[in-house]
């Protein structure tokens, strides 16, 4: 091959390799701005109204917890994924000398699932894990909308965490209150695909100093 062409070839290859390059940074400054965006637009959970209280012998929780389902979530919902989201709380007593100590734990699992024959959604709520054996012992309810039925998972009232005679009152204490979408409770395919996603990265937590207000 003639030495003009062989370097005409090269020039050639150069260019379209570098147009190449130019092109696939282009789609990966792109990919990023979406990204960006969609970061950009969820709404994180915020917790309101929070606050904790003793009725008789009981240590109540009450909160509101606000946020928006993706439309990735929703789709799943519609199609006949349940989603489980889950709210716990921990009562500590403050020990200068030591770590902290759990006196109470608490744990409350919301099961929200789509039933496409009645058109209506069902919430399944226990104290512990939700299996399909366990539904009987869990209080179930059924709304026609599902915004019904996010505001039901979103609002605690007068939950019990705690007794009353597991705190020494004369010791200071803190509550920390966590909720969450669980995703590792879904399918494991669905878990997977959820790797890294914001759009199910549902999730609030506090923790503060417990101030128990006495309800009359």
């Amino acid at each position: 091959m003639p030495l003009v062409t062989m370097t005409a070839f090269i020039t050639h290859c150069l260019r379209s390799a570098r147009l190449d390059l130019i092109g696939l940074l282009a789609c990966t400054c792109l990919v990023w701005g979406l990204a960006g965006d969609a970061q950009a637009q969820t709404s994180p959970a915020q917790i309101s109204n929070f606050k904790v209280e003793r009725a008789g012998d009981a240590v109540v929780l009450s909160a509101n917890v606000q946020f928006e389902l993706s439309t990735a979530v929703e789709d799943a919902l519609l199609k006949g994924v349940a989603m489980i989201f889950v709210a716990e709380a921990d009562i500590l007593r403050e020990r200068w000398y030591w770590t902290n100590k759990k006196v109470a734990h608490a744990e409350r699992h919301m099961r929200l699932a789509y039933q496409p024959l009645t058109r209506r959604w069902r919430l399944n709520v226990a104290s512990g894990q939700i299996t399909h054996a366990g539904l009987g012992l869990a209080l179930n309810q059924n709304f026609d909308t599902l915004t019904d039925a996010l505001a039901a998972v979103q609002r605690l009232s007068r939950w019990k965490i705690a007794d009353a005679s597991e705190l020494d009152l004369d010791q200071r204490h803190l509550i920390e209150f966590r909720f969450a979408l669980d995703v590792f409770q879904l399918p494991r395919p669905l878990q997977i695909g959820t790797l890294g996603q914001t759009d199910w990265d549902i999730a609030a937590s506090l923790r503060q100093a417990l101030v128990l207000e006495m309800i009359p």
